[in-house]
């Protein structure tokens, strides 16, 4: 499956017996020794008794991690075509909390995703205290990003034009920064009008993808709270577009956006 492009592998972990941690993880994402893809996302019966599953999500290099806002509405088509439930409003367990999507046609869905965070230690991040904007000295530059967390860890970087950013050099650097202990997804924000603005994200774990849907909220709010944003925004990404609605500090944020299918498959593994 893809979300504008972040593409996933999605496995019923229901109905068959798979245990991720055992998966050659990052075999199967490079395509030239696998299926190829972004994250593999699991699903999962729920251990939580408020969830209708579990949500698990493996980077392309195996890594676990907490949340994926693209793969998050994946995910939600993916158990209405499996019929694993009738439900237009699922709720998922996730390793950061619960999440709500809501199915708004067949391919459209629309994500609950949860109230952001700014403390240092809640991103996390080795800031003394909170600030609206901070500054680290990256290969003998000075480079100025938001810092906060939408269930992941995310620092955003206002810049001119996202088509010259320096996302191959800064991406890679800010991303395994000492400063971040579980590593950082890094967005380059060009804000084009209070109501839109365009985004390239290099994720941890994985490189730059087309798309990254906790990405594009981060961006969002690290917009909204620096005056430069208004609090419902379409953000564009190379795979096309999203609508973000942030209501300001004590809300959740709602991220709306398009899903599709691939392709099914067997992958057998030892």
């Amino acid at each position: 499956m893809h979300g504008l492009g972040n593409h996933f592998m999605v496995i019923d972990a229901i109905n068959q017996s798979f245990q991720p941690e055992t998966a050659p993880i990052a075999l199967w994402s490079d395509n030239s020794t696998g299926v190829g893809f972004d994250q593999m996302l699991v699903v999962e019966p729920a251990t939580d008794k408020k969830a209708d599953f579990k949500y698990r999500i493996f980077n392309a290099d195996g890594s676990e991690v907490s949340q994926c806002g693209n793969g998050a509405r994946c995910f939600a088509r993916f158990v209405r075509k499996q019929k694993l439930t009738r439900k237009k409003i699922i709720t998922v367990e996730t390793n950061s909390g619960l999440l709500k999507l809501r199915m708004l046609d067949a391919d459209n869905v629309r994500v609950d995703m949860g109230e952001p965070l700014f403390q240092p230690q809640q991103i996390p991040f080795t800031a003394t205290q909170q600030a609206a904007e901070y500054g680290l000295n990256i290969n003998g530059q000075m480079v100025r990003f938001s810092a906060l967390s939408i269930g992941n860890p995310h620092i955003v970087i206002q810049v001119k034009d996202t088509e010259t950013a320096a996302v191959d050099t800064l991406g890679p650097a800010l991303e395994s920064s000492e400063c971040f202990p579980q590593q950082v997804n890094v967005g380059f924000m060009q804000i084009l009008d209070r109501q839109n603005f365009r985004l390239r994200i290099y994720e941890r774990g994985v490189g730059e993808t087309r798309a990254c849907g906790s990405g594009a909220c981060a961006a969002m709010v690290a917009g909204n709270r620096l005056g430069l944003l208004d609090q419902v925004v379409c953000a564009k990404l190379k795979g096309g577009d999203l609508e973000i609605e942030w209501q300001g500090p004590g809300s959740n944020v709602m991220k709306t956006g398009p899903t599709a299918m691939v392709y099914n498959g067997e992958i057998e593994y030892d």
